[in-house]
């Protein structure tokens, strides 16, 4: 079977997700994309230049069986723009996240726009796949709402139907680098934040938290991994500022020396206000740490899965996190914990997609 993967948004975790698929699948998928960059511009106008993609990928004889978008799209618009190259290509639509409860940055203002996107990709997709059961739930109860604000041919009564074929699939982890013995050392151990530097991933919370650490004169050391861009809110630097010396390494790390640094952390500690999935959690646990993690968004249902006891994780206050840290650190690594994160390996969940592909062909 021939799949067209749809990525307009090639970057960070969403490259992670294409490349991932498209090396582990038993089909045969090519990958059309833009860079990932100008995300209100790809939600806009890249649907046009995809479809050019797959209507050059047609003009020199290649035609795909089902297309595979990513929600980081005008699904809609697309649908209507390949109608001459692919007009009865049943479309799989994947949800990494949601316009609808996306957090606000203090530079923008409220824009219905990129919500009825979300939602009309969803409307006209054959198949709609959500990365978690959060964002499920999330998704329809929101988009419920949102539409109820309007004056008449409202689209409410659609949405539980879209929403009762909507199936959930994971993201695809490589965790083949995570699989040998953890690193640990005599120094201080070391804490983990592998996110965004981005107002989404709460930088007032971690400096919270991490204030409370150096309160109680806790000894650690402090890795920051994570993609910086342009512009950063400003509390990070306060943060850099406050750990000085402790913090081993700040923004974006080459792929080996961030799976050398997972290995020796002894704890992950997220801050999100917005999360759909957590791909650099699950990294960490595989590699060995323990995951302090907000007790909100997908992290309640993330640590159900991997059978973990949720009261040595989720954390309701900076307090709370502090104090997870400060009795986890020290602990050798679970090795239960770290299994079980193998059940969101690649080598396992692309037949999953490769299955529900082929029943949608049927």
């Amino acid at each position: 079977m021939k799949v067209a993967l749809v990525e307009p948004y090639y970057g960070g975790s969403h490259r992670a997700w294409a490349d991932g698929y498209a090396a582990r699948s038993s089909h045969e998928v090519v990958l059309l994309t833009h860079e990932a960059r100008f995300w209100k511009w790809r939600m806009h106008g890249g649907f046009l230049t995809l479809a050019e993609q797959l209507t050059d990928l047609a003009k020199n004889g290649w035609h795909p069986d089902v297309i595979l978008a990513s929600s980081m799209m005008d699904v809609a618009a697309f649908a209507g723009a390949i109608r001459r190259t692919a007009a009865a290509v049943p479309i799989a639509t994947y949800f990494h996240e949601s316009q609808f409860t996306y957090p606000l940055s203090p530079a923008d203002k409220v824009d219905f726009t990129y919500q009825m996107k979300n939602w009309g990709s969803a409307a006209v997709s054959d198949l709609v796949i959500f990365n978690s059961e959060y964002h499920r739930s999330v998704f329809a109860a929101e988009a419920s709402s949102f539409l109820n604000a309007f004056p008449d041919n409202k689209h409410v009564d659609m949405v539980d139907r879209v929403m009762s074929d909507a199936v959930v699939l994971p993201v695809g982890i490589d965790l083949a680098a995570f699989t040998g013995d953890p690193i640990r050392s005599d120094e201080p151990p070391l804490l983990l934040w592998n996110q965004r530097w981005e107002h989404d991933k709460g930088p007032e919370e971690l400096k919270a938290v991490l204030a409370v650490l150096l309160g109680n004169d806790v000894e650690f050391r402090m890795a920051m991994c994570g993609e910086v861009f342009v512009s950063v809110p400003p509390t990070f630097a306060e943060i850099t500022e406050l750990l000085g010396d402790r913090l081993i390494h700040e923004g974006h790390a080459e792929r080996s020396l961030y799976e050398s640094m997972l290995r020796e952390s002894s704890v992950v500690l997220s801050t999100a206000g917005q999360e759909f999935f957590g791909i650099g959690v699950i990294e960490a646990i595989a590699a060995g740490a323990y995951p302090v993690l907000p007790n909100r968004l997908v992290y309640p249902e993330r640590i159900a899965a991997l059978q973990y006891d949720p009261t040595h994780s989720l954390f309701d206050s900076p307090e709370q996190a502090a104090d997870l840290i400060k009795r986890l650190m020290p602990n050798p690594p679970s090795e239960d914990l770290r299994s079980a994160t193998s059940q969101y390996d690649w080598s396992l969940v692309a037949d999953r997609y490769d299955e529900l592909l082929v029943n949608l062909l049927s």
